[in-house]
């Protein structure tokens, strides 16, 4: 009966039956005996998950519903919310990790006795867990707060018999955490990870704003180990609470509130502090907080919320322990916190300042800091700080950023400076500064501006790496160079347009610019035009991405260039950006290099565009091919494609040419290039 409750958009029914969102639209309008909608909205209606299933079924179009999207459903469509659902399939799974047995006899009945037995069975875990009621921010459900949740307790404990109680949390938390992207603030893992490595081992650590657990969850394992955590949003207390507890065996005090106003953990003494904290806030207490006792390194400015982080984090430190934040690149550098700056490093409580690759946390539009701190014992004698920049450091080779490296090159800087209290200098990367060099009227932290400059072009011998590229890829164009073109006669073959092989199924056509998955890479049309890799970003949406496969086509639409790109297997499995066609060829009937070549022809893309006062369209639909057995297209696209590759050489010829131009001058006017 619960069941029927349970909701589902169309996006879900999609991904229920494993085919696009137009398919679903196609089945209402074609079937009258389709599921009628049961809420929603008249753009965007729900229907009910039971009936659906039943549907598609009947159609012969799920033999049985995936147990992941079932589960995500019945949580996506709990009648209290998904936050609610969460929390008591979060607490089931506890029991089922925890106490399997009692979960295994409580089950055996009706989902009525199962809600009544539950909340006895369930303080029994989150006690010892997580500590008094009046300290936790996991309460144990009733029983009538349970009973709508009991199929999805159930779907969620088959789901912990494939993948594990811990994996099953996992993913329902994931997916919906990537279902509402704009209204959390979250730590990629990566970079959870790199600054859980900065703090060092810890047995009690504390995140004081601590989100969905990310930076607590990359903790170090140890034994008799305490995790505490607070965050301003209850329902995010208890998901990172339950989350923790079941990574491990560690004791979690997570607790709902404002950390700066109402700390939950005054007394802790922590050996290690994690924090990602909300930036730029004004109303973070700056009034009523003016005697606070932990502005033991100034009182921060209202502008300077980050400030205050910085010394709660520092006032919950045991002598020597240690404290890494992530902060915003203006907190090294804005005047209004000079002061608070210079008596942090004067008393030796700021090891070091990390500028970070742009994209590597939210906003993604910056380069922030990691900042690792150290609750002094005594003040050194002559204090250094470490300053690391690795914004060089920015991508791999699809286009995302390359944590690894990053990785690898700021704890190979940090592992000594914190062994020794020094370190190698490396120009444009990192230098141990000395404190006194800092302490101007400034106080300016930000790396990049006491580093030595790398030497340009990455100095002589990049530079004369560069030139052997540049050489080779020169020869390579020589010999890709086409060979004398042969008069013919003008052809005057038959003709067929796009729209045409499309409607006989020779190709399929999509537009792109829908959405993109999570940490897809985007194929722009500057891409297309460029011939680079695929380098944008589209929002995160229910509409399903177009994402392209090798032997696909890809035309821009705007500009009036006559461009068309054959997908190849670097560039496949990138979501089709805005202002781009694909066209997927059947190999049967094109060959994908012929049809390219002839979409570029300059009379054909002019009869097939449209003209705006400010823009030129492409309407690819009335672009059009010769009619031509397969082996003479192929005969073309041999060509065609030997044109492309002729081409690719061209452009990276030319950017290996700027580069060395730039490097060239570079180096002659800062002295690291002999002139002769």
């Amino acid at each position: 009966m619960q069941d029927n409750a349970t909701e589902v958009t169309a996006a879900g029914i999609a991904r229920l039956a494993g085919v696009g969102r137009a398919a679903v639209s196609n089945w209402r309008r074609r079937h009258a005996d389709f599921p009628k909608p049961v809420g929603g909205t008249e753009t965007s209606p729900s229907f009910a998950l039971a009936e659906v299933e039943a549907w598609l079924r009947d159609q012969g179009k799920l033999a049985e519903v995936p147990l992941r999207e079932r589960v995500w459903q019945q949580l996506a469509g709990h009648p209290e919310g998904p936050v609610t659902a969460l929390v008591h399939a979060g607490c089931a799974l506890l029991l089922i990790n925890d106490r399997p047995t009692d979960w295994l006899e409580l089950s055996a009945g009706s989902d009525e006795r199962l809600a009544a037995m539950l909340p006895a069975a369930l303080d029994q875990v989150i006690t010892p867990r997580f500590g008094a009621p009046r300290e936790r921010a996991v309460n144990t459900p009733t029983g009538p707060e349970l009973l709508p949740s009991a199929p999805l307790l159930r779907g969620a404990a088959e789901l912990a018999a494939e993948l594990g109680a811990r994996q099953t949390y996992e993913f329902l938390l994931g997916r919906h955490l990537d279902n509402n992207p704009r209204q959390y603030t979250l730590t990629p893992a990566d970079l959870a990870t790199l600054m859980a490595e900065l703090a060092g081992p810890a047995r009690t650590a504390l995140d004081p704003a601590c989100g969905t657990g990310a930076l607590l969850r990359a903790v170090a394992p140890r034994p008799d180990q305490e995790l505490y955590g607070q965050d301003s949003a209850p329902e995010l207390a208890a998901l990172s609470a339950l989350r923790l507890a079941l990574q491990g065996k560690a004791a979690v005090r997570t607790a709902a509130g404002d950390t700066l106003r109402a700390d939950a953990h005054r007394t802790l003494q922590a050996d290690a502090v994690l924090c990602h904290p909300p930036f730029n806030e004004r109303n973070w207490g700056h009034d009523e907080l003016a005697y606070d006792a932990r502005w033991e390194y100034g009182f921060p400015a209202r502008t300077e919320s980050e400030l205050a982080w910085v010394q709660h984090a520092l006032a919950h430190l045991k002598d020597g322990g240690s404290a890494v934040m992530l902060m915003p690149p203006a907190a090294a550098s804005r005047r209004s916190g000079r002061r608070i700056r210079a008596d942090l490093l004067r008393r030796g409580a700021l090891r070091a300042v990390i500028a970070l690759p742009i994209g590597a946390a939210p906003p993604y539009n910056i380069p922030l800091h990691i900042w690792v701190l150290r609750r002094p014992e005594k003040a050194p004698a002559q204090p250094e700080l470490l300053l690391v920049d690795t914004g060089a450091l920015a991508t791999d080779s699809r286009g995302g950023l390359d944590w690894p490296a990053v990785r690898t090159a700021v704890l190979d800087a940090w592992r000594p400076f914190e062994r020794t209290g020094g370190a190698r200098e490396e120009p444009g990367f990192s230098r141990a500064v000395p404190v006194i060099e800092l302490l101007d009227d400034d106080v300016d932290l930000a790396p990049a501006r006491h580093l030595p400059p790398a030497a340009a072009g990455g100095g002589s011998e990049q530079l004369a790496s560069v030139r052997e590229r540049l050489g080779e890829t020169l020869r390579l164009t020589a010999d890709l160079t086409p060979p004398e073109a042969q008069r013919a006669q003008p052809a005057r073959w038959p003709l067929i347009t796009v729209g045409e092989l499309a409607r006989g199924g020779a190709l399929l056509l999509r537009t792109g610019g829908i959405g993109a998955p999570a940490r897809v890479p985007v194929l722009t049309d500057h891409d297309v035009l460029a011939g680079t890799a695929p380098s944008g970003s589209l929002p995160e949406g229910e509409e399903e991405a177009v994402l392209v496969e090798t032997g696909d086509v890809v035309v821009p639409v705007l500009g009036g260039g006559s461009i068309a790109r054959v997908v190849d297997e670097n560039t496949a499995g990138a979501a089709l950006g805005r202002n781009l066609t694909l066209l997927r060829p059947d190999p049967a009937a094109l060959d994908p290099w012929f049809l390219a070549g002839f979409l570029r022809g300059t009379a054909n893309n002019r009869q097939a565009s449209s003209y705006a006062s400010t823009a030129t369209r492409l309407d690819v639909r009335r672009l059009q091919l010769p009619r031509l057995p397969l082996d003479e297209q192929r005969r073309y696209g041999a060509r065609f494609r030997a044109l492309a590759e002729f081409e690719d050489a061209l452009r990276r010829a030319g950017r290996l040419g700027e580069q060395l131009v730039r490097g060239m001058y570079d180096g002659l006017t800062d002295g690291t290039v002999a002139p002769h």
